[in-house]
C-alpha cells in the first residue's frame, strides 16, 4: 500500500497491530458526575441498509430489559490505512444483543455519525452511555472508500463531502418510515425529539442535516466537476424541523480552506448547538474554523466546550495502545496531552446535560452548563489546610466551581455560552 512522504509515494508492507481488548469496566471515581453508565440496561442490534448502490451499516443501542442470558457484545474492527500497520481493534461493550426493548416507554433518538475513516462503533462507549441514560442511539457505519494514492484519496474524500449528510438524512427518513428496524424497537422512539451527534466529517454532515445550506462555490469544492457539485446535499426541511439539538465534535468545514457555509447560511441553524474541540486542533482549525462557527450560528443558543492544548482527537473510545505501537497508531488513538478516558468522561458529562435539557426538557441539567466562570481554572472552592473532601463533587454548596467536578479536578477546560440572538 502507498503512503505519502515528503511529497512522494513509497510502497510499504502492512503489518498488523492487535490492540488489547478494552473492557467495559466501571468508570474511575475521578470522572465528573454525569459520566459513565446510567441506570438502564442496554441492548444492541446491527443492520445492513442500502439505497440504490449505496450500502452502509447501522448500529443501534437502546434501553433494554435486563438480559443476563446473553454475554456482553464485543465490537471488532480492522483499521487499515496506506503505509500503516493494520489495527485489529476489539472493545467489550455493556450492551447485550437480542435484548428486549424496555417496554411502555419512549425515548429521544440520537443519530451518531463518525469522522473520516471511522466506523459505527468508534464512539460505542458514548453510544452505550447515552442508551443507559434513556436514549435510542443510531450510529451510522458510513464505510468511506479506501484509498492508496492521491487520485483515490480525492475520490474517497469527495465521496464523504457528498454522502455524509445524505446518509444521515436517508437513515432518519428510514426511521420515520420504519424501514430499518421493526417493532417493538420502533415503538420506543420519539421521532419528534431527535439529536444529531457528529465527529469531524460527521459534524460537517450534522450541520447540513440540521438545516444549514452549503455554499457550492466554497474552496472545499473547488476541484469538483459540475456534476459532482450538483450531487452536494441540501437540507431537508421535513427532517430539520424534528432536530431538537446538535452536538458537533471538532466539526469540519468552517475553516478558511473549506468555508462550506457562509456566515449568512449559518444563521439558519435553529437547533441548540454544543461544539466540542481542542484549542490546538489544526485539522479543522479551531481558531478560524470552530470558533467562527460558534460566533456565526447566532440564531440559536450554543455552547463551546474547549480542551486546552488538545488536538483533533477529542472523540472516540479510549483504546489500549500496545507498547510497541508505531506513531500513526498512537496519533490516531490518543492525544499528546490529554488522557482519552478523561476526555471521554467529560464529553459524556456535558453531552448528557445538554441532551437532557433540550430533548427531555430537564431544566435542572442547565445547572451543569451554567458554569460560574468560562475558564475552569478560575473556579473557586475554598478549603482549609488539611481538609479532605473525599471525592465530593461540586453542587449547590460550591456555587463558584463547575458543578459535577471534584475540587481541584476541573482543570484545562473552557465552556463558553451564547444565547440566541447574541
Amino acid at each position: 500500500m502507498a503512503t505519502v512522504f515528503s511529497g512522494h509515494w513509497k510502497w510499504s508492507l502492512i503489518l498488523v497491530v492487535v490492540m488489547p481488548m478494552a473492557g467495559a469496566t466501571p468508570r474511575s471515581a475521578e470522572m465528573p458526575e454525569l459520566s459513565g453508565p446510567g441506570p438502564l440496561s442496554v441492548g444492541t442490534d446491527y443492520r445492513e441498509w442500502s439505497n440504490g448502490d449505496r450500502k452502509i451499516g447501522v448500529r443501534l443501542w437502546y434501553p433494554a430489559e435486563p438480559n443476563s442470558a446473553m454475554p456482553a457484545v464485543v465490537y471488532k474492527h480492522r483499521r487499515a490505512l496506506p503505509g500503516q500497520r493494520a489495527l485489529d481493534l476489539e472493545e467489550r461493550g455493556l450492551a447485550r444483543e437480542k435484548s428486549a426493548p424496555k417496554s411502555n416507554e419512549r425515548f429521544p433518538l440520537v443519530l451518531m455519525s463518525h469522522g473520516y475513516g471511522g466506523w459505527a462503533e468508534h464512539m460505542s462507549q458514548l453510544g452505550e452511555t447515552l442508551a443507559s441514560r434513556g436514549y435510542i442511539v443510531c450510529s451510522i457505519d458510513h464505510r468511506d472508500l479506501p484509498f492508496d494514492d492521491a487520485r483515490s484519496f480525492a475520490l474517497s474524500f469527495g465521496s464523504v463531502l457528498i454522502n455524509r449528510a445524505v446518509d444521515q438524512q436517508r437513515i432518519l427518513t428510514a426511521f420515520i418510515d420504519q424501514a430499518i428496524f421493526e417493532r417493538p424497537v420502533t415503538d420506543q422512539i420519539d421521532l419528534e425529539s431527535i439529536a444529531l451527534l457528529g465527529f469531524s466529517m460527521g459534524g460537517y454532515g450534522s450541520l447540513i442535516t440540521a438545516g444549514v445550506p452549503l455554499d457550492r462555490g466554497a474552496p472545499a469544492y473547488a476541484q469538483f466537476p459540475s456534476f459532482a457539485r450538483a450531487m452536494l446535499p441540501d437540507p431537508d426541511p421535513a427532517i430539520g424541523k424534528r432536530i431538537k439539538a446538535v452536538v458537533a465534535l471538532a466539526p469540519w468545514g468552517g475553516q478558511p480552506s473549506a468555508m462550506v457555509w457562509s456566515d449568512t447560511a449559518l444563521t439558519t441553524l435553529k437547533a441548540p448547538l454544543l461544539l466540542i474541540d481542542g484549542d490546538q486542533d489544526d485539522v479543522v482549525d479551531f481558531k478560524l474554523g470552530v470558533k467562527r462557527l460558534f460566533q456565526a450560528v447566532s440564531a440559536t443558543e450554543r455552547y463551546l466546550l474547549v480542551y486546552r492544548e488538545a488536538a483533533h482527537n477529542i472523540a472516540g473510545n479510549p483504546m489500549l495502545v500496545p507498547g510497541d505501537a508505531d506513531f500513526p497508531t498512537i496519533e490516531f488513538t490518543t492525544d499528546p496531552v490529554w488522557r482519552k478516558e478523561r476526555i471521554q468522561a467529560i464529553n459524556e458529562h456535558f453531552i448528557s446535560a445538554f441532551l437532557d435539557l433540550h430533548l427531555k426538557g430537564d431544566t435542572y441539567k442547565r445547572n451543569y452548563l451554567k458554569v460560574p466562570t468560562p475558564y475552569a481554572n478560575d473556579g473557586q472552592w475554598p478549603s482549609v489546610f488539611g481538609q479532605q473532601w473525599g471525592g465530593v463533587r461540586a453542587g449547590d454548596s460550591q456555587p463558584d466551581y463547575w458543578r459535577g467536578f471534584q475540587r481541584r479536578w476541573a482543570r484545562g477546560l473552557e465552556l463558553h455560552h451564547k444565547a440566541a440572538g447574541k
